[in-house]
């Protein structure tokens, strides 16, 4: 088997949860064009599996990714942006996504995160995002999405001065969502995993779209406007009337 020809990514679905898991040990999971590539097919195979509710993002060996690969930055392809199309597929699923973070993340293996709804971390993993050192500005996007996730302050720390933290860290700045005990992640994201897949897949997919919104909107009266439709819409839909009537009968039963 060809170097091109190995199996970067895999998938699997399961009561409407999809586990996409990064396995390209060998490289690291680095953001080689050929994880990249399958991860980009992958997500285009979810966006039209209409049984998938939710989405989670693993990944296997001792780090999450290494970030940029190395013979990709010695010798760039014709189109260098190619390198982000995993990442913009992943963060365009149009279902929840939420990463289970095992092993330390380093440079641009965090556009993994950023591509994420939610992240969940072990205590163990440390976040080092090596751009500058590498003599490399961030791109794709990176800037912009980190700052929207951490703010400006956080991005500067982490991206000029290199600062690298910790899972406790990066909750504490909302690079991350929870950290959580090495022996724990499976558990706390698989029980998250459970929860949205129990939801309605469509109201999912139209929360989704507004939040995604949210940083074209003013705040007051656009925003508020948007939302009102997709309630309207969403109070039309078979899942708000039942979801109605298990709150009347749980009324019921306490009174």
């Amino acid at each position: 088997m060809s170097a091109d020809d190995r199996t970067a990514v895999t998938v699997a679905v399961r009561d409407r949860v999809a586990e996409v898991t990064l396995v390209d040990v060998g490289r690291r999971n680095s953001c080689n064009p050929v994880l990249v590539q399958q991860l980009a097919r992958i997500c285009a195979d979810l966006r039209r599996d209409r049984s998938v509710h939710v989405v989670v993002l693993r990944a296997e060996g001792p780090v999450f990714s290494a970030g940029g690969d190395v013979d990709s930055l010695l010798e760039p392809s014709g189109d260098p942006a190619a390198v982000y199309d995993g990442f913009t597929a992943l963060a365009s699923l149009p279902v929840p996504v939420v990463a289970a973070v095992h092993a330390p993340v380093i440079g641009a293996g965090v556009n993994f995160l950023l591509a994420c709804d939610a992240v969940v971390a072990a205590r163990s993993v440390t976040f080092d995002i090596r751009f500058l050192d590498v003599g490399i500005h961030p791109g794709g996007g990176f800037l912009t999405r980190m700052q929207e996730r951490i703010g400006r302050q956080g991005t500067a720390a982490l991206i000029l001065f290199g600062d690298v933290v910790t899972a406790e860290e990066a909750q504490h700045c909302g690079l991350v969502w929870r950290s959580v005990a090495d022996d724990e992640l499976g558990a706390v994201v698989g029980g998250l995993a459970a929860r949205v897949a129990g939801r309605d897949r469509e109201l999912l997919r139209r929360t989704k779209a507004t939040l995604g919104l949210g940083p074209a909107l003013s705040v007051g009266r656009m925003a508020a406007e948007v939302e009102q439709v997709a309630q309207d819409w969403s109070q039309r839909q078979p899942a708000y009337l039942a979801g109605v009537e298990r709150l009347r009968e749980r009324v019921r039963r306490r009174g």
